[in-house]
């Protein structure tokens, strides 16, 4: 069920779309960035980097100063993800390849419309759950139990025997009909 007390749920609720560097700020962002590449010291810098003009991995290490191999990973785990692409080039001289990287904000724009999306469905149904049930509380433990199962066990507390009493749980929907408002 939603935890509608999650402050990530209302960082992405609250959370307005930026682009360029800007975007860079929101926690929402920043923490989707870190678990894609794992690397919660050097994905920020290395793509506020990119969007800055820097597009090789070796402009984006000097300017970061952050190891060649470093900024490689991170680069690699974020194309993995269809958060960058890069195009590669021959240089004539030396025959080497060179890889020119561009960081898809649009990619980043997806991911948060998907979490919103799923923030909406958890929230739908967490509504719908307290709307169509009756609950009851154990005063000595805090569980909480639904009318049937409540009622499978006579009334007492499955874990410590104690007797439930009835829980209002309007406020609880009454909070979750203000976050759904907040999403439409």
């Amino acid at each position: 069920m939603l935890n509608i007390n999650d402050p990530k749920i209302h960082e992405l609720l609250e959370l307005q779309f930026k682009g360029g560097t800007k975007m860079l700020k929101d926690d929402a962002v920043q923490d989707i960035l870190t678990g894609i590449t794992n690397d919660e010291e050097n994905s920020v810098s290395i793509i506020k980097c990119m969007l800055e003009g820097k597009t090789t991995d070796e402009e984006i290490a000097e300017e970061t100063e952050i190891r060649l191999n470093i900024v490689r990973r991170v680069l690699y785990k974020l194309y993995d993800a269809g958060v960058a692409s890069y195009k590669r080039s021959k240089d004539p001289e030396t025959q080497w390849y060179t890889y020119s990287w561009k960081f898809e904000e649009k990619k980043i724009s997806e991911i948060l419309e998907k979490n919103y999306e799923k923030i909406s469905r958890d929230l739908n149904e967490s509504l719908e759950y307290e709307e169509e049930n009756m609950f009851f509380i154990c005063k000595s433990n805090d569980h909480r139990y639904n009318f049937e199962e409540a009622s499978e066990n006579n009334f007492t507390c499955g874990e410590c025997g104690s007797a439930l009493e009835y829980q209002d749980n309007s406020a609880i929907i009454t909070e979750l009909k203000e976050l759904k408002k907040k999403i439409d």
